[in-house]
């Protein structure tokens, strides 16, 4: 078979670069086919640990016949062109997964934005019906985690992956094979790694070439269709959450919370139908309630809803959570928007047009409250900690009313991270509950 053929001819040494996730899954991948601890090495120009931490010595020392470069490492850097022009192989840990497939049918999404929440969806899809079934790639885990589990004995073959792909994976990839693939969205983005924006919006578009069936475009997808149009390429369909046959899904029924997230499940919907997926799989979809502390609907708890959206750092990612909780408000509802953590020079003004939303009380908290609300000339109640603010929404909150954590402010005031600060309110959360 020509896949067996590709990793019979990798010629040793073999060099790792850049030894995260998708490093660390390569090495363990190549282990498992056959080839000698010895004769693979490791690179990584930060991580002590690695074999070799300068190029230079790299390329003397141990003169790698081949380079398995990982998704961070810019293949324009001088020392890798020059590797290639002197004939070592440059390769990657996605095209190493592909040549151990046997049948597997894969998906591919890629995007500016959107492509995790649209990769999860298929994943809560893929759930309700597949038993083997295989989501990862940029999101999650490595892909050649899974073939070298495979290899091991330590899972089945699956019947679908679905693969998470950036820009940076499109650019080394030669064995990638797709059934089906889609585009979530085209905005700027990565321009340091770029020559421009056509040329970052290339490198996604490359998916098509990779695709043996179609190619699926979300049709409010930013610049997406448009740039399509100058394409004309064939293979490519447009989803609009207004196609009648997804409409008569019912998707606006989802978990999941933005008017953004119903083009996001219509993208995915569209996918499982082409790819002759059940109905369970939308059913499945529809039940997926977001990705951890991106607006996740956390639930309904004594007629208050309470959405985490930690992750939100940014004013523009406050102003999408807060037009999607309210949007979607019960009638007589009342949305109380948690906002603060540490600054970091924020344009906490931008924020200034929630005033003239009827139904909203904001409550700050944390050691940028104070700028913040001095900045966005938002009226509301300052606590100190996040508990303080929220047992405020917990006294106050009543049925058909709406708690959001979007809190504009990094974490590190009083959490480790945005996860540990999206956890905590969870778990405040299910205290309210249960009292």
């Amino acid at each position: 078979m020509q896949m067996n053929e590709f990793i019979k001819n990798l010629k040793t040494p073999i060099a790792i670069v850049g030894m995260g996730k998708s490093g660390e899954a390569a090495r363990r991948l190549l282990l498992n086919l056959g080839f000698s601890p010895e004769s693979v090495l490791t690179f990584d120009g930060k991580l002590q640990t690695a074999d070799y931490n300068d190029p230079d010595a790299l390329m003397s020392n141990a003169a790698p016949k081949t380079l398995v470069v990982s998704p961070g490492v810019p293949l324009t850097s001088a020392w890798i062109q020059n590797a290639q022009k002197n004939g070592v192989k440059i390769t990657s840990e996605i095209s190493l997964a592909c040549a151990c497939l046997e049948g597997e049918k894969l998906i591919g999404v890629t995007g500016s934005v959107g492509k995790s929440t649209t990769v999860s969806l298929m994943g809560a899809g893929l759930e309700a019906f597949s038993k083997t079934g295989f989501v990862g790639g940029n999101l999650g885990t490595p892909f050649a985690q899974y073939s070298a589990e495979v290899l091991e004995g330590k899972r089945p073959r699956a019947d679908w992956i679905i693969l998470e792909l950036s820009s940076y994976q499109l650019e080394n990839c030669e064995n990638l094979a797709l059934d089906y693939s889609a585009i979530t969205y085209f905005t700027s983005n990565h321009l340091e790694r770029y020559n421009n924006l056509e040329h970052y919006y290339q490198t996604k578009w490359h998916i098509l070439s990779l695709t043996k069936n179609a190619l699926f475009l979300n049709s409010e997808g930013g610049d997406l269709v448009e740039y399509s149009k100058k394409r004309d390429a064939e293979n490519v369909k447009i989803v609009s959450k207004e196609d009648p046959v997804l409409k008569g899904l019912h998707l606006e029924k989802a978990e999941l919370i933005g008017q953004h997230n119903q083009d996001n499940i219509a993208l995915a919907s569209a996918l499982a139908i082409e790819a002759g997926w059940p109905s369970a799989a939308v059913d499945g979809m529809k039940r997926f309630k977001g990705l951890a502390h991106r607006l996740e609907n956390v639930g309904t708890f004594k007629g208050v809803r309470f959405i985490n959206d930690s992750k939100a750092t940014a004013m523009d990612s406050v102003l999408i959570a807060s037009a999607a909780a309210y949007d979607t408000l019960s009638n007589g509802g009342k949305l109380y928007l948690l906002l603060g953590g540490r600054d970091k020079n924020l344009p906490w003004q931008d924020l200034l047009p929630l005033k003239h939303f009827q139904s909203i009380e904001f409550v700050f908290f944390g050691e940028c409250r104070e700028i913040a609300q001095q900045k966005s000339s938002l009226p509301g109640s300052s606590y100190s900690h996040l508990n303080e603010a929220l047992q405020h929404c917990f006294q106050r909150a009543k049925d058909s009313d709406t708690v959001l954590l979007s809190p504009g402010g990094t974490s590190l005031d009083e959490f480790k991270s945005f996860e540990d600060r999206g956890n905590f309110f969870k778990s405040k959360v299910a205290e309210f509950a249960q009292r």
